[in-house]
């Protein structure tokens, strides 16, 4: 019996069925009806465990809802992030992108970005100790702010290409805020040299065609952490 991996962000919720650490097929679901989305997923197959990873409250009766779809229900807490030496003001998915890099990176120090509705970075040494992060903006989020406190700025979206300096509003913007988060980036990335570079998220694609240092992309980071904290939760109980 498969394990059911749920994360719901700011903006979507991703799901996937997990044998142990392998990821099976993976949902995307942008919407309010999150939980009519998740009981469709156990509606022919009950998941031994259901791993929920939230920014959103979820009601008690949500939760008596779900805990009748699996076996066992694991909603990631304070308790779970102590469990991993993780600080309790971390968001599950910041806390599951780090357990699945401590994993995929053994031994080794790592900046992790994820690059979503905000663009956050986090630390780990390499004996796998959180050493704290940044959170900023993410791109779209920029590109949605610039548009919405301005009132002659459109509003546009990441471009194939940008220019060194835009010689047009469209230019001036997606050049600025690209330009930006790659100014971002490579200043981290050049601050901790020692350290293997990691992206995810949405834009991380995106953001690593532009990258000139050698880097790792894993699109399903945070599922996979969350998939492995779905293990060793098991056995720890």
């Amino acid at each position: 019996m498969a394990n059911l991996i749920i994360d719901i962000g700011n903006t979507a919720l991703k799901a996937s069925w997990a044998d142990g650490m392998t990821l099976g097929k993976t949902f995307r679901y942008q919407g309010e009806r999150m939980m009519d989305f998740i009981l469709s997923l156990t509606s022919k197959e009950k998941p031994e465990i259901m791993l929920l990873s939230s920014v959103r409250h979820f009601s008690e009766d949500c939760i008596k809802k779900l805990e009748k779809e699996c076996e066992r229900l694991v909603i990631i807490n304070e308790s779970i992030l102590s469990y991993y030496g993780l600080p309790a003001y971390l968001t599950p998915d910041r806390a599951a992108s780090i357990v699945a890099s401590r994993f995929l990176f053994k031994n080794r120090g790592c900046t992790i970005f994820d690059f979503g509705t905000t663009l956050t970075i986090d630390f780990i040494d390499p004996e796998g100790n959180f050493k704290g992060g940044n959170i900023s903006p993410g791109c779209r989020t920029r590109f949605k702010a610039l548009n919405r406190y301005s009132k002659y700025i459109p509003l546009l979206g990441t471009p194939e290409d940008i220019v060194e300096r835009g010689t047009d509003i469209a230019e001036s913007v997606t050049s600025g805020v690209i330009s930006g988060i790659m100014f971002e980036i490579e200043g981290y990335v050049s601050k901790y040299p020692e350290n293997i570079t990691v992206f995810t998220g949405g834009d991380a694609i995106y953001f690593a065609k532009r990258m000139k240092n050698s880097i790792f992309v894993v699109c399903n980071l945070v599922l996979m952490g969350l998939a492995l904290m779905a293990v060793e939760y098991d056995k720890k109980d």
